[in-house]
């Protein structure tokens, strides 16, 4: 293919002047040169001439290990001994964690998360995505250190205050990038890439605490924190070297620092002169439009729009996501299993995630994003509810079933709702709200993870409701209640571009039915 010297600015005359109106209020542009490209784009040809996309995907996609990992090592650390014996007291001869500073320790990162993803959302569209990462890389690292060397329990969750301010950059930023950086044809394995982080985190964070946990000194707990600056050094030797976002370049104005970015993605043979035209045309409509604000999140086809995006992660929390997987070793120990076979099953558990994760590549294109994820929804209320009722029956036999119902939750969650909300939340936000959408829906994981980080330890801890088990019969309620909701609003959105997807939202076509629109209108 031939390649031209200068791309086609956008032609003036393709959206009328006008007052600055609301964003859902605009009808798209659907470019016919960039929609022909992508569809006729197939994973073969992608993964032979464009590896380079495929890379860059892979390393923001790993933002989400260092999320994953502090995820995990919240509620596991509480099944480490000397943890509970240096920040808890003796309760029937065992050391048990306060309730209130268990919540405390686990909702402080919540809460830096929240504010993490605001602050995020406003650094990345004033700097650029690749600042906002080494706003968040510096954050972690400083927190981290703090983490080790503190012996306060003050300064403890002050540490943890500021890894979650970090740590809500990288799961703003991970599906950010990677949306803006693929085509349709990778869109939804890029995505969905970035659960697969959280599930290595994951991983990574039980086989250490594994590593660490039947020591008897502080470096039971301080061990897998300091743990945690392999990541940040990982990201901060990619940062340099990684493109910015061409979305991001385009839109501050910067045409050939963008056109050398999507250069370096697709590669020197590859004519990219229609998709940057069509970034230029976006953007040229977005100069026509009122300067986009959080408020716009809530108007018109974008509050829809929001509400998906963000809902997809309220459900996360609806199937029980930080009781099953962020308190499955201290569950095994609950059930009565010793301490050497909790931490084994816990790292199983976290290793089928991500089993399920890498086959969630395999599915996503072939039975879409709405099956996958409606799918998920039904199977993981029925493990819930099986979970609950293995706990009223007084047999050992029942312990391994509800062991076993949990290593089987976390395949099928990450395979389907744990990998399918990130390629719904990179597909279904709009090109203009979408670093605030993003900023949205981390807000929704922290506050969602602030609730249930509150209430599980009043739930399960002996001292308190030492409900079990049983806690599988609220979560299976409230998935049921997810589950049918899913139905209405989750939409199909696979192998459409974000022009085509625009243009759905715009003709008010209802989630549920867009896997089957034709759009019929002359490109």
């Amino acid at each position: 293919m031939e390649k031209t010297s200068m791309s086609p600015s956008p032609s003036t005359d393709l959206v009328e002047h006008v007052e600055p109106v609301a964003h859902s209020d605009v009808k798209p542009t659907l470019p016919k040169a960039d929609i022909d490209q992508e569809h006729q784009l197939t994973f073969r040809d992608a993964w032979k001439h464009h590896k380079a996309i495929i890379g860059w995907s892979f390393f923001w996609a790993m933002c989400a290990i260092g999320w994953g990992f502090d995820a995990q090592v919240n509620g596991a650390m509480i099944s480490v001994p000397s943890f509970r014996r240096d920040f808890g007291y003796i309760f029937e001869g065992e050391a048990v964690l306060p309730a209130s500073w268990q919540a405390a320790f686990n909702i402080i990162s919540a809460v830096g998360q929240f504010l993490g993803g605001f602050s995020c959302s406003w650094v990345a569209d004033k700097t650029g995505r690749k600042p906002s990462l080494a706003v968040g890389i510096l954050l972690c690292t400083g927190a981290i250190i703090g983490q080790i060397v503190t012996t306060s329990k003050v300064g403890f969750l002050i540490s943890k205050l500021i890894l979650g301010i970090g740590l809500g950059f990288y799961l703003t930023l991970g599906p950010l990038m990677c949306s803006e950086i693929t085509p349709v044809v990778l869109r939804g394995i890029s995505t969905a890439g970035v659960n697969l982080g959280i599930a290595v985190g994951q991983l990574i964070s039980n086989s250490v605490i594994k590593g660490f946990g039947e020591r008897t000194d502080r470096w039971a707990y301080r061990g897998p924190f300091a743990i945690q600056l392999f990541f940040a050094a990982f990201l901060a030797a990619g940062l340099a070297f990684s493109p910015e976002s061409p979305w991001y370049l385009v839109r501050v104005g910067k045409i050939e620092k963008a056109r050398k970015s999507l250069q370096r993605l697709y590669g020197n043979n590859t004519d990219i002169s229609a998709k940057l035209a069509n970034m230029e045309i976006t953007v040229h409509e977005e100069s026509m439009q009122k300067a986009p604000s959080f408020i716009d999140c809530f108007r018109g086809t974008d509050l829809l729009r929001t509400g998906i995006s963000t809902g997809v992660f309220a459900c996360q929390h609806f199937v029980g996501i930080i009781f099953v997987l962020g308190y499955s070793t201290y569950f095994f120990q609950l059930a009565g299993l010793d301490t050497a076979h909790s931490f084994d099953l816990g790292v199983g558990v976290t290793a089928c995630g991500v089993l399920g994760n890498f086959c969630s590549w395999f599915i996503v294109n072939s039975y879409g994003r709405r099956k996958i994820f409606i799918f998920g929804m039904g199977a993981l209320t029925v493990l819930l509810f099986l979970i609950g009722i293995m706990d009223v029956i007084p047999s050992s036999a029942a312990k391994w079933v509800q062991a076993s119902a949990t290593v089987i939750y976390a395949f099928v969650y990450f395979m389907t709702v744990g990998a399918m909300a990130f390629v719904i939340l990179g597909e279904a936000s709009s090109a203009q709200l979408r670093a605030r959408t993003t900023a949205l829906a981390t807000a929704t994981q922290a506050l969602f993870g602030i609730a249930m980080n509150f209430a599980i330890p009043y739930m399960v801890n002996p001292d308190k409701g030492n409900m079990k088990g049983k806690v599988g019969f609220v979560f299976g309620g409230l998935a049921a209640i997810a589950t049918l909701g899913s139905f209405f609003y989750v939409p199909e959105l696979k192998g459409r571009t974000f022009g085509e997807i625009d243009h759905m939202f715009y003709n008010r076509v209802p989630p549920r039915k867009m896997g089957g629109y034709q759009i019929e209108e002359e490109l």
